[in-house]
């Protein structure tokens, strides 16, 4: 894989507050390698090594978008659902940002049926069906799709497993990591102090809970994706 250049710089991350991890009292010893110090309580991240494997991680989504690989972001923290919506989006990504549904990948055939359900009732809808049913049948069918919508909304294009998936937050979202491991999906997990940076295909050490620093590493990964995506339409 080629190695390229992604203006990863160390000044822009401390204005992101990407160096500030959680309190010393709740940390994951694994983290050591990763930070840097202590400051009145709070571990400090290594920054150094977040730019690492940051740039890392951008080779590997930039390499998989060249070649058409689908992505899934996952992110449902509420401060970060917008930004993880906005990325995806962007960066033409599936995403998940309201709520994890407990075997969404490992018991994928189950969610392509609720995926099935949920374009034929926005088709139902769109073409006014719904509106000729009986007002009782009308409500009990929009309620469920706006309920398929909140959580299936960014993946309901999701014809297959996806190829890589971005993790905003280890903690949050350990049930989307646990299934990816379970079924061989590379990951990229933005973690913070108190995670486990061995569960991830790539773990970039990372302020977690600001979100201009969820916002940094998304926009790098996102950028980087992009770029890949024109590669591959400039070299199909």
């Amino acid at each position: 894989m080629a190695r390229r250049y992604w203006n990863i710089n160390l000044e822009e991350m401390l204005e992101a507050g990407v160096h500030f991890g959680h309190g010393t009292r709740k940390w994951n010893p694994r983290m050591t390698p990763y930070i840097y110090a202590k400051h009145k309580g709070i571990h400090i991240t290594n920054l150094t090594r977040t730019a690492r494997f940051l740039s890392e991680a951008c080779d590997l989504v930039f390499d998989a978008a060249s070649k058409g690989k689908q992505f899934l972001i996952v992110g449902t923290k509420n401060k970060a659902a917008d930004s993880v919506a906005r990325a995806a989006i962007r960066a033409r990504c599936h995403y998940v940002n309201k709520k994890w549904l407990g075997g969404m990948l490992t018991n994928w055939s189950t969610t392509e049926t609720r995926l099935h359900k949920l374009r034929d009732l926005r088709m139902e809808q769109k073409t006014g069906r719904l509106n000729r049913l009986p007002k009782r049948d009308a409500a009990m069918l929009k309620r469920q799709l706006s309920r398929l919508q909140t959580y299936l909304g960014g993946i309901q294009y999701m014809t297959e497993l996806p190829d890589i998936v971005i993790i905003v937050e280890q903690q949050e979202e350990y049930t989307a990591l646990r299934e990816c491991i379970t079924l061989g999906i590379p990951t990229v997990c933005l973690i913070d102090t108190n995670c486990d940076p061995d569960l991830a295909d790539i773990s970039i050490p990372a302020n977690d809970d600001a979100l201009a620093s969820i916002r940094l590493i998304l926009n790098k990964l996102v950028f980087a994706i992009c770029e890949g995506r024109s590669s591959y339409i400039r070299n199909p």
